[in-house]
């Protein structure tokens, strides 16, 4: 039985892309591309060289770099290439993060693009299936890990940071709420604008951040400080008082050797350090949460169906707001049968929902409490 595969064809865009170039009248073009291990790196490079040759351009190896690309890599490799002595007059990147670096480089050498320099970026968003073909959203959200319901949430395009959007979404915390956070958000700035908000913070912590201890506490945990810079750190200046909680996972596979969470709620009594772990588990919830929006509320359909900006945006918090109203349901209808919300199906409840929908929609709003 035959098989059909619908992929890129990674020699022929490298190619494509190169030639524009040579058309436009660059001759000296440079290439930051990722690890050429991987196929379809070589393959990117392989049409690099094909486009010159074609043209009868000689291809100079010293504007070739190897970088990886989900390290932002691009700036350095950028002022690298603008200090040879003969600088490329246009770049080929590999990735869109890369070429944004890229640019930002050129912007601080003070270079004009295009005038000076060209930029033509080649990438596709990885996605969980691979590389998709369609542009993507990130956004960032809370949940209230009770009824599952976000609020606060921010959106913008693919190349928006999940730490930019971040920054837009703690205002939404208050005082009185425990804010739970996984590990790569930790920072000095967003960590003071999320205790600014009054919030108690629970935080995961990479393990290279060093934080000595200033204070030995009962429990076992310990009180130290965060700076904003090694040099504050250096001085002892301007530092934030900070409570960290080490633990183990003992008997768990995989596990790592030592977990760390950093919490602004310093009283060891009010905050036990055998509680606070036990509760970071529920950041969890917030995965339980996506899966609803992205699989079960919109079903089968793998991409979002509209096709300008402003309507994804409509779109994506038509979505939010259909969100709300299945959890806002689901939490009446546990509350009337004093049951835990957790204990209904959301997948039932939007299915529910649907086959009410046709029904409502036929009569006017003033009707529907004739509908059992």
């Amino acid at each position: 039985m035959p098989r059909h595969y619908l992929g890129v064809d990674h020699l022929r865009v490298a190619t494509i892309a190169t030639e524009h170039l040579v058309e436009c009248g660059y001759r000296r073009i440079g290439l930051l591309l990722g690890n050429t291990r991987y196929p379809r790196h070589r393959l990117y490079q392989q049409g690099f060289q094909q486009a010159h040759a074609t043209a009868g351009v000689v291809v100079d190896r010293k504007l070739v770099t190897e970088i990886e690309l989900n390290l932002e890599q691009g700036y350095a490799a950028t002022e690298r290439l603008m200090k040879e002595r003969r600088p490329p007059e246009a770049l080929v990147v590999r990735s869109d993060r890369a070429s944004l670096d890229c640019l930002k480089a050129l912007q601080n050498l003070s270079v004009q693009v295009p005038r000076e320099v060209g930029v033509l970026a080649m990438d596709r968003p990885s996605a969980s299936r691979g590389c998709s073909a369609f542009p993507q959203v990130r956004f960032v959200s809370l949940v209230e890990n009770g009824t599952h319901v976000l609020f606060g949430t921010r959106m913008g395009g693919f190349d928006t940071g999940e730490i930019t959007l971040a920054k837009q979404v703690l205002p939404s915390l208050t005082k009185g709420r425990l804010c739970l956070a996984d590990r790569n958000l930790f920072g000095f700035e967003l960590w003071n604008q999320a205790r600014s908000t009054g919030a108690d913070l629970l935080w995961r912590l990479k393990k290279n951040l060093r934080l000595p201890c200033e204070k030995r506490l009962p429990d076992g945990s310990y009180l130290s400080r965060v700076y904003a810079s090694p040099k504050e750190q250096r001085r002892r200046r301007n530092g934030v008082v900070v409570r960290v909680i080490e633990y183990r996972l003992e008997g768990i596979p995989g596990a790592e050797p030592v977990y760390r969470l950093l919490t602004t709620i310093l009283d060891h009594e009010a905050g036990p350090a055998t509680d606070l772990p036990a509760l970071y588990h529920e950041r969890w919830e917030i995965e339980t949460v996506l899966d609803e929006l992205k699989t079960h509320l919109r079903g089968a359909r793998i991409v979002l169906r509209s096709k300008t900006p402003d309507l994804v945006r409509q779109e994506f918090y038509g979505l939010m707001m259909a969100h709300f109203a299945v959890r806002g349901l689901r939490h009446e209808a546990a509350f009337k049968a004093n049951e835990d919300p957790d204990k209904l199906s959301f997948l039932q409840a939007v299915r529910v929902v649907r086959r009410k929908i046709a029904r409502f929609a036929s009569i006017p709003p003033s009707g529907h409490e004739s509908i059992s």
